[in-house]
């Protein structure tokens, strides 16, 4: 499976409509973010547009700005036009400055949000950051996420396959069942890859980092480095499909999009 992250302009049907048209055709579904410093259009119109557009859309639903009343009304919404399934998060909490003025909610947090998902019929699926503290906590996680009723799990990025496999290998031994997907990097350039590495509880291969973008080409080099991730990361037990996470970028949604489409189509060949 190739699920890509879509990377639009917020609040432009016209950016999504065009996005989806390059990435649909090379991806099993599109991941709709959610940005704490960055509002969008909600997620049921969005999910709506990702359809009208060909796309198969995996909704991120976040309870830090939500109740528990507004998340089962996106649930029913997003039930009701049919997506693939909902990423389930309870978000991650707001730095100083960042949209001051602004309050978090947090009524419920991923692991109940999934329950209700999947009690609204949906395919609930759920993240997990294998490198953030706590670290020795996190495989149990997964498994009382999946008791929840998740039924995937998506990886934040770890610094290599070795890790990944001592993860999902903890996880399986936690009681968790559920498959996997990996996170994949995706960056040309300094911008995209240094948000990737500032991201809280994500590793990333710094040396590979850096030698993209020191190379002549920096967009060629970056594509090989996802390419070459992915097949590495998805020869890992129970990985049955990676994420194209980041940027990718600093060109526009446009320009994303083609790399995104280039690396899901090598790695698609690959299969």
């Amino acid at each position: 499976m190739v699920l890509i992250d879509l990377t639009v302009r917020p609040f432009d049907p016209a950016s999504v409509r065009a996005v989806v048209a390059a990435l649909a055709p090379v991806s099993d579904g599109l991941l709709i973010g959610e940005h704490q410093n960055r509002p969008d259009l909600p997620p049921t119109l969005m999910a709506q547009e990702v359809l009208a557009g060909g796309g198969r859309p995996w909704t991120t639903l976040a309870c830090r700005d939500r109740n528990r009343v507004v998340l089962e009304q996106e649930l029913a919404g997003l039930a009701a036009v049919g997506v693939d399934g909902v990423l389930c998060v309870t978000g991650d909490g707001r730095g100083p400055g960042v949209r001051p003025g602004v309050s978090s909610v947090f009524d419920l947090d991923g692991t109940r949000l999934a329950a209700l998902a999947a009690a609204a019929g949906l395919t609930a699926a759920v993240p997990e950051s294998p490198d953030a503290p706590p670290v020795p906590l996190r495989p149990q996680r997964v498994a009382e996420k999946e008791r929840a009723g998740a039924r995937l799990c998506v990886l934040n990025h770890v610094a290599g396959p070795a890790r990944l496999a001592a993860f999902t290998a903890a996880a399986r031994a936690a009681g968790a069942t559920l498959p996997f997907l990996a996170s994949v990097a995706v960056y040309t350039d300094e911008r995209s890859a240094r948000v990737l590495q500032a991201f809280p509880g994500l590793h990333l291969d710094d040396a590979a980092v850096e030698r993209v973008l020191a190379a002549a080409d920096p967009v060629a080099a970056g594509i090989e480095a996802a390419v070459r991730e992915a097949r590495t990361l998805l020869a890992v037990p129970g990985v049955v499909g990676v994420n194209l996470s980041g940027l990718a970028s600093a060109g526009g949604p446009a320009a994303a999009a083609a790399v995104k489409a280039e690396v899901a189509t090598r790695i698609r060949e690959d299969a």
